[in-house]
């Protein structure tokens, strides 16, 4: 869209001004630079200026989707205001113990959604490269955080160190129930190996 003077530049700014905190709707997580075309301009020219057919995005986003048309329903991408899917977690990690654990994020929609939402919600969060880039963020949150966990487990063990991941993860879900922080907190205070030490040098 547009960034002139007039009508255009009215919905351009209510529209960049929608989402909270200028976070990335289609990620969660980077900053709103530009609007996204759910259908690429390219090939639907009359849907270009339909503000349904407009979603701010960060330039990752934006860049990743391109000129992306879903060849069946299953591959349909999210629409973050018209597909309600954050009302319930689906965003999952799991730590992986190697050298230095690591965490892993995947998809794991409720039981009660239907097989297509739930293959939607998969192929959004594989075209996107979603897990990649919180799996980057998370190793790297816990990188900082891991001289606070060495701290608390040798003044109060295991039980100190989950006290701490379950309520990081319980004030950060609160805030954004599938945001990679949230459930980074998560995963790790639900990992026993995790929280008995795994993260001592």
């Amino acid at each position: 869209m547009t960034r002139k003077g007039g009508p255009a530049r009215i919905i351009y700014d209510e529209l960049m001004a929608k989402p909270t905190d200028e976070r990335c709707p289609l990620c969660g997580h980077g900053i709103v630079r530009e609007l996204d075309h759910v259908m690429p301009k390219s090939k639907f020219p009359t849907l270009c200026i339909d503000p349904l057919n407009l979603v701010p995005a960060c330039g990752d986003c934006n860049t990743l989707k391109g000129d992306y048309e879903a060849t069946c329903a299953e591959d349909t991408l999210i629409h973050p205001y018209v597909d309600r899917v954050d009302s319930e977690r689906w965003l999952q990690a799991r730590v992986i113990h190697e050298e230095i654990a690591r965490l892993e994020f995947f998809t794991l929609p409720p039981a009660e959604w239907d097989d297509l939402l739930a293959s939607r919600v998969h192929h959004h969060f594989e075209r996107l490269n979603l897990g990649n880039l919180y799996a980057v963020q998370a190793n790297r949150t816990l990188a900082n955080i891991r001289q606070i966990l060495t701290a608390q487990f040798r003044a109060g063990g295991e039980t100190m160190v989950r006290d701490y991941l379950a309520s990081e993860a319980h004030t950060r879900l609160a805030v954004q129930r599938n945001g990679w922080e949230g459930v980074t907190f998560h995963a790790l205070a639900s990992d026993e190996a995790f929280v008995r030490g795994a993260f001592l040098d």
